[in-house]
């Protein structure tokens, strides 16, 4: 059944791998209409999610809101298949860091850097773009699929640029082997962890959220920097991504501080323009209601 599931995927990489663009998004609101309107796929997540975070929402603007998100993920899905065919060149173009200069102190040193992207815009062509346009080692963490062609095939294409794929099983190992590399470690944390009592538990959008532990747990044990990646549709198939730094000096923070710095800057992110967070996840399912 798996080599079934991955043939068809595969076709649809393929498939989606020669649409110009203005045509993958011609498929993407076709895909959007038929999930939110035909199938209501996590539709109730949906707007439960942003009733629960826009108390003061009227009907109307969760209406746009729930659009706007269906919008999102259909354009990340198309992307993430695009991005098996794109050339260095076109991923470089289209998902462009902004300020890398910042980091240049820390280069100079060859001290590592922890990146804390969220799933926010197009996170899918993260693990592709930053190994072109930064002088790094990208180490880039991932949840294996049950799938094991599809994950080989995965890994595979979110390698090619350079970027080594680490899973989340092997974090550790992954820091200390490349500790002496100048490596940036991709980690994002706005995922719902799978075991509450090791989350780190905030006052995000309102709620009571349970956040990954991971950067703080690393950030603070080898004293490396965290930087915020801010990731922003400039348009449809163009982002920017800005880096901030979210602390210097891990070694000298309170516990949970850094999740906590974390979690102020994508909430002001996702304030500033909802609709491109990933409000299908079941994000408060750890919650008590």
């Amino acid at each position: 059944m798996n080599i079934v599931l991955t043939a068809i995927a595969w076709f649809f990489i393929l498939l989606i791998g020669i649409l110009p663009f203005w045509l993958l998004y011609a498929f993407s609101d076709f895909l959007r209409f038929l999930l939110k309107d035909v199938f209501g796929y996590r539709k109730k997540v949906i707007v439960s999610n942003l009733k629960r975070c826009f108390p003061d929402a009227g009907k109307d603007e969760i209406k746009k809101l729930t659009s706007d998100a269906y919008k999102n993920l259909m354009d990340v899905l198309v992307e993430g298949f695009k991005a098996f065919t794109m050339s260095n060149e076109e991923i470089k173009k289209r998902h462009k860091v902004l300020n890398p200069e910042i980091l240049k102190a820390y280069k100079n040193s060859n001290r590592n850097i922890i990146a804390a992207p969220c799933h926010y815009g197009n996170w899918e062509w993260g693990a592709l773009s930053p190994a072109l346009q930064l002088d790094y080692q990208i180490a880039a963490f991932y949840t294996p699929l049950s799938n094991p062609y599809m994950d080989k095939r995965i890994r595979k294409n979110r390698s090619r640029t350079g970027t080594i794929l680490a899973s989340t099983r092997q974090t550790t190992r992954t820091f200390e082997e490349l500790n002496d590399s100048r490596a940036i470690f991709i980690m994002a944390a706005d995922q719902s962890p799978s075991k509450p009592n090791h989350a780190i538990w905030i006052d995000f959008l309102g709620q009571r959220t349970a956040f990954l532990h991971g950067i703080e747990k690393h950030a603070r044990k080898r004293n490396l920097p965290v930087v915020f990646v801010d990731i922003q549709r400039v348009k449809r198939g163009y982002y920017t991504l800005e880096l901030s730094f979210i602390t210097e000096n891990p070694a000298h923070t309170e516990p949970g501080e850094i999740t906590k710095l974390y979690a102020k800057k994508l909430e002001e992110v996702i304030l500033n323009n909802p609709g491109n967070w990933l409000w299908s996840h079941k994000r408060w399912k750890l919650n008590i209601d």
